[in-house]
């Protein structure tokens, strides 16, 4: 008599996720490894490149302030060992990184194990398979909180699309202003939330409690923030998207920048355009569910919704974690646990608000770091989280780097008499110069610019460098985070209007 045979993916009683209040202790954990080995693999790079240096029978002389320099500052071009070697360890760490995470998505796409990955393209085409629905139709919910300035070119962009959306719901969540009346006004359903305390997690939440039961499973639902304008054709690309592949459970936008607020908005213009480009080049496989539009089936949320308090952070039937500072991120590893197919097409574009000081422009990059080490803190190391715990790493190590290299300028600087051009370095520098630009070029004659110029971005990294130690801080220390609203004043709307008013596509 012979055994069954598991499937692959054994069937294992899903686990208890941590409470709230344990979150805080494995989130500090986070901040602590990622400062730790970042730090420690800087240290034992300076140890190499130190212990290479002088011969060991040779005295130091110089002391720690100048055999410091000595070991950073070098007018010759390094060995061709050392050349050799950092380039086959650059290239290791990204082929690595890469087919790890090739390996883990064809596991997920693979998976035949309702339990554990009730999302995998195998369950779900297993489950549809020769079944219609009907036709796919859209419902839009928009959290809005004090959006009266944003809300009315939101709208437009959603009525002129080649293929409309059939409901939009706009969630008010305790507005004071005039957002309710302007929302009527334009003829759109409106959502009041009760009670809600959880920003916009917690209004979300409440108005899926109403709409999921009602949705078909060819039904979508797209997500959208307050403050975007969606390009024309994006529904029909992404309903087309899900019309043909009965397994893709969310397709979600590549983001441009609005014009306007000087060169702190073009910082962020040519920031956007560099991701939207590593969207294309890793053809549309998503890093993030970006918050600012994604289109979900109901299948997905519904499953998410099961899956927390068991297998999923959060409180079991909430969609969205209400935990979380980052919700699209936190939603975005959720999916892919669940083993949920997404995509980013280029085609689906959105234009979205920029941070139009340095004080909201932090504000909002401290909640994103610290939103995405909380989230990895939430579901610890797993082959779904893999790859962002490479990022954190990755911009961890970046962070000294930069650094260095800024405090190797000023000390240059300040050390001689005249400044001494050396061909070798001279020869990174154009290409890095190179690089900086063509991957801007999308952004225009201005976004160009700005790139050759090098150092002005170089500054402008180094700002989102120290909001990056500051998240990494606060979350070893256990400080608590705040979610702060960025209010949006009504002269913004003619920055929007010029973004709107633009020639469809022809923003990068």
């Amino acid at each position: 008599m012979t055994k069954n045979r598991e499937p692959r993916d054994r069937d294992r009683r899903p686990r208890k996720r941590r409470s709230p209040e344990a979150g805080g202790s494995s989130s500090r954990s986070a901040g602590l490894l990622i400062a730790g080995s970042v730090v420690a693999a800087a240290a034992a790079l300076l140890t190499l490149v130190s212990a290479g240096g002088a011969m060991s029978s040779e005295a130091p002389v110089e002391g720690l302030v100048f055999g410091l320099w000595k070991v950073l500052y070098a007018t010759e071009a390094p060995a061709p060992r050392v050349i050799t070697a950092a380039i086959a360890v650059a290239l290791a760490l990204a082929a690595g990184v890469a087919l790890l995470e090739q390996r883990i998505g064809n596991r997920s796409r693979r998976s035949l194990n309702i339990n554990t990955k009730p999302l995998a393209p195998k369950v779900i085409m297993a489950a549809t398979r020769g079944v219609y629905a009907g036709p796919v139709t859209v419902t839009v919910l928009i959290p809005a909180h004090n959006e009266e300035a944003s809300l009315p070119l939101t709208l437009a962009s959603l009525m002129d699309q080649s293929h409309p959306p059939e409901k939009i719901i706009v969630v008010a969540d305790n507005c004071t202003d005039g957002s309710v009346a302007a929302c009527r006004a334009a003829g759109v359903e409106v959502f009041e939330t009760v009670g809600n305390t959880h920003k916009k997690g917690g209004a979300l939440n409440q108005v899926l409690s109403q709409v999921l039961p009602g949705l078909g499973d060819n039904d979508v639902v797209m997500i959208m923030d307050a403050d975007t304008q969606l390009d024309d054709g994006f529904l029909e690309s992404a309903v087309r998207r899900l019309s043909q592949d009965r397994a893709l459970m969310a397709v979600g936008g590549l983001f441009y920048g609005e014009e306007g607020h000087g060169m702190l908005g073009q910082f962020q213009r040519n920031e956007y355009v560099r991701y939207a480009r590593d969207m294309r080049r890793r053809r549309g496989r998503v890093f993030v569910l970006t918050g600012t539009a994604s289109v979900f089936r109901p299948a997905a949320l519904r499953a998410v919704a099961q899956g927390r308090g068991l297998s999923l952070p959060g409180k079991h039937g909430d969609v969205y974690d209400t935990a979380a500072l980052t919700e699209d991120n936190e939603l975005t590893i959720a999916l892919k646990s669940l083993g949920g197919l997404m995509i980013s097409p280029q085609e689906c574009t959105v234009v979205t608000e920029l941070m139009p000081t340095w004080r909201t422009l932090w504000a909002q990059r401290l909640r994103w770091q610290r939103g995405a080490l909380e989230n990895l803190g939430a579901y610890g190391i797993t082959p779904q989280t893999m790859r962002y715990w490479a990022q954190q790493l990755g911009i961890g190590y970046g962070v000294i780097a930069l650094g260095s290299y800024l405090l190797l300028i000023m000390l240059m600087l300040l050390a001689l008499d005249e400044w001494v051009w050396f061909p070798f370095w001279l020869g990174l520098g154009a290409i890095f110069t190179v690089e900086r630009v063509v991957t801007v070029w999308r952004a225009g004659w201005r976004g160009r610019l700005l790139a050759v110029l090098i150092f002005p971005e170089l500054i402008f990294d180094m700002y989102l460098n120290f909001v990056y130690v500051k998240g990494v801080i606060d979350l070893s220390v256990g400080r608590q985070a705040a979610w702060k609203h960025v209010q949006h004043p009504a002269s913004s709307a003619a920055a929007k209007t010029a973004a709107m008013t633009t020639t469809p596509g022809s923003h990068p």
